[in-house]
């Protein structure tokens, strides 16, 4: 092994607790409710069905170039072979964007959860922004979180893949539980209208599923650390994408069985609620937050995983200075990186939840375009590099690739001014302008630097 390589510990089972449990976050708890409101639930199932299709067509290309390029950055290899470096520095920026984001979410949402389980947990406000509290012991658990799974990243990949094995086996738990319970005890009488009106609302829910199924190229960020032929790692990606697509809807509908939709509204936390409801005690509602406390914990892990992978990435072109692209002597983790998310993300919830919603929400717009150009990568590399050696061939490239293009841009034409579901002006467009400014920055200096340095 090269001393300035990563080292190859990731087999099949890890590598799909790794991009599913990414997947499934904390959302499948804290906003079905919401979905099921604004769309119904045959409503939210059409968005999940829409929007896993259009998912399911880009991981097709993610899986063909995955296999192809099995190097640690994914996304930037790909669109900087296609499409040239400035172009593959706008595409990774952004998925820098929306990786970092989620860490950051994820320090809010932890005690977010817990409360649920242990309300005592409140020590009393420090501040206000912007209309949302800053508790201490809120502040307390999402920094003492970051710093568990800062620690469980910096020691290794072989770490990290275990956590995510075993808080991925409890996210399974805790689902089959609620979906068990629909089955036995829900009514479909629950999810009349099935549609809601306005029917609009599928919309709203369908813009959100690329924030909702993005994680599933944390394999290629990681494919270099993956120890399997290439074409399984293409393979594999696609069953995760599906395997989530499945779980989403499944969750959905047991929700929309569990609760009259006119309850909806007043649920604290709907699919905690539908639980309780469907087996008639307050245990069952506890079992579904500490899945839902399971999936932050998976997503949170995967997506520092992911980032560190992006920075590295970013580092090795020349784009964001040389050290994040130093790996840990010991354990082979590219630990600036790790450190610099994990240390960021231990200071967020000092921020309120408010931004960081504006941030997550903002962040989805963000992942799309980083769909959209590796979805071009692939029918440019198909034209320029007909022969390049591809482990996982995709059949149909024209349909697949011209397919994922258009799902990008429909899904990001949903998030644009003039549709009902656009992002807010001036909170959430004022932080992609301001990622977009210091985005640009960097590339011009990076650029500046390279002109002078060839000369």
């Amino acid at each position: 092994m090269a001393d300035n390589r990563f080292a190859k510990v990731l087999k099949g089972k890890e590598v799909i607790a790794l991009s599913f449990g990414a997947m499934i976050g904390w959302s499948w708890v804290l906003l079905t409710g919401g979905w099921l409101t604004n769309a119904g639930t045959l409503g939210t199932l059409i968005a999940f069905s829409v929007g896993g299709l259009a998912i399911t067509l880009i991981g097709l290309t993610y899986s063909e170039l995955a296999s192809a390029m099995p190097k640690a950055g994914g996304e930037h290899i790909y669109t900087r072979r296609a499409l040239g470096g400035r172009w593959s520095f706008v595409c990774t920026w952004a998925l820098l964007f929306a990786y970092i984001n989620v860490c950051f979410y994820e320090a809010v949402a932890l005690p977010t959860a817990m409360v649920y389980l242990f309300p005592e947990i409140r020590l009393g406000t420090l501040w206000r922004t912007l209309g949302a509290d800053v508790d201490l012991g809120f502040a307390l658990i999402g920094a003492f979180g970051a710093a568990a799974i800062t620690w469980i990243n910096y020691v290794g990949i072989r770490m990290a893949a275990i956590a995510q094995t075993v808080a991925t086996a409890l996210i399974i738990c805790a689902g089959l539980f609620l979906i068990t319970g629909a089955g036995l005890h829900g009514s479909f009488e629950n999810a009349e209208p099935w549609i809601a009106s306005p029917s609009s609302g599928i919309l709203a829910v369908l813009i959100m599923v690329p924030a909702m199924l993005v994680g599933f190229d944390v394999i290629p960020q990681s494919a270099e650390e993956i120890d399997l032929p290439p074409n399984m790692i293409g393979k594999l990606l696609i069953i995760s994408v599906l395997c989530a697509v499945l779980w989403y809807i499944a969750v959905s509908a047991a929700v929309g069985f569990a609760i009259p939709s006119a309850d909806l509204a007043s649920a604290q936390m709907a699919t905690a609620d539908a639980a309780r409801s469907l087996w008639g005690t307050t245990w069952a509602g506890q079992v579904l937050v500490l899945g839902g406390i399971g999936g932050i914990l998976t997503s949170w892990n995967a997506f520092i995983m992911g980032g560190s992978r992006v920075l590295f990435a970013l580092s090795e072109s020349g784009h964001v200075p040389a050290v994040f692209s130093r790996l840990h002597p010991k354990y082979r983790t590219p630990h600036i990186g790790i450190l610099t998310i994990g240390i960021s993300s231990m200071v967020a919830p000092l921020f309120g939840k408010t931004i960081l919603v504006w941030l997550v929400n903002s962040s989805s717009f963000a992942v799309t375009i980083a769909f959209l150009f590796v979805s071009i990568s692939f029918l440019v590399l198909r034209r320029t590099e007909p022969d390049m050696a591809r482990p996982f061939k995709v059949s149909h490239p024209n349909l697949v690739g011209w397919g994922a293009v258009i799902l990008s841009l429909g899904l990001l034409s949903a998030f644009l001014p003039w549709s009902p579901s656009a992002l807010s002006w001036p909170s959430e467009w004022l932080t992609i302008v301001i990622w977009t400014l210091l985005g640009g920055c960097i590339l011009l200096f990076s650029s500046r630097r390279h002109s002078s340095s060839n000369n």
